[in-house]
């Protein structure tokens, strides 16, 4: 029998919990899906799959040979897009996930480019501060500043989480009160409400030294980070911004940077912004198109 079929046939019996389901999905016959698995355990000399009247389950050589057989039949899916894009357009579903606040920063107008560049792909955005598994998820990327020390995952530094303290004009002059570490309790403050963030202070450094001050009050608190930078354009207090968000609204000047000679450490997030994906799909032409026109808007914006 064909091992790639045999395989399908596997993966599938064992995610739909039962031969006659998995048939009707593959369009096959139940007792195809017996001979095959059947075949595969007189192979491995081993029992795939527990079976009684009632209902059936993987063994725990099952569970093992299952994840093989997903990787395998992956990487054989992956290695015939390559083929297939060598001399045609990309094509075919890119799914990635990043949290909401990259979105209206500069992930939307990489995709709407990336759609205008390549019409054949279709793409699937998954915007959620949650840090999702991209196996389990079937995403293809991910875009995040935490943690990227995940087994199995290239992290590729994108663009630096420099952190500032910024208020719009309007704020600063409807208030009327400098802004120095002497004073900068006595302002109105927009707090992003984070499960990575648990702090009651904040660190500074200046000129190589490490300052600890006390986190100040908010006025205004949220978990949605688009909500707060509204409220920050529209002069309703100070609030603490990625650099890779602030970018064009210094440049155009609705905001301006408040104690500038300090710089402020992004705590949980780290130093950088990474895009992830899994280390077998590292060949993947998409991928890597999307990367580099990402990376290339970036540089555009000055904050790659």
């Amino acid at each position: 029998m064909d091992k790639l079929s045999a395989l399908t046939m596997f993966v599938a019996t064992a995610e739909y919990g039962s031969f006659s389901r998995a048939a009707e999905q593959l369009g096959k016959t139940p007792s195809a899906l017996t001979k095959a698995v059947g075949h595969l355990e007189s192979e491995l000399g081993v029992r795939l799959f527990e079976r009684t009247t009632r209902r059936m389950a993987l063994t725990e050589a099952g569970q093992i040979y299952l994840e093989g057989a997903r990787q395998a039949l992956m990487q054989l899916q992956l290695a015939g897009e390559e083929l297939d894009q060598l001399h045609h357009e990309l094509r075919g579903t890119l799914r990635l996930i990043a949290p909401p606040s990259f979105g209206p920063a500069f992930l939307n107008e990489v995709c709407c480019r990336f759609m205008d560049a390549h019409p054949q792909v279709r793409l699937e955005v998954h915007l959620n501060d949650n840090f999702l598994d991209l196996v389990e998820g079937g995403y293809d990327l991910a875009l995040r500043d935490g943690p990227t020390d995940l087994p199995g995952v290239i992290a590729r530094p994108l663009t630096e989480n420099r952190i500032l303290l910024c208020g719009s004009p309007a704020y600063l002059e409807r208030k009327g009160l400098e802004v120095s570490l002497e004073t900068y309790l006595q302002h109105d403050w927009l707090t992003f409400r984070h499960p990575a963030l648990n702090r009651h202070f904040w660190w500074l450094r200046l000129d190589g030294e490490r300052i600890r001050v006390p986190q100040p009050i908010p006025k205004l608190a949220s978990d949605n980070f688009d909500f707060l930078l509204t409220c920050l354009l529209g002069g309703h207090g100070l609030q603490i911004v990625p650099q890779w968000s602030a970018a064009p609204y210094l440049a155009s000047g609705q905001l301006v940077r408040v104690l500038p000679e300090y710089e402020m450490e992004p705590d949980a997030f780290g130093p950088w912004v990474h895009v992830l994906y899994l280390a077998h799909r590292r060949r993947t032409r998409k991928v890597r198109v999307f990367i580099e026109m990402l990376e290339g808007y970036l540089r555009e914006r000055g904050i790659a």
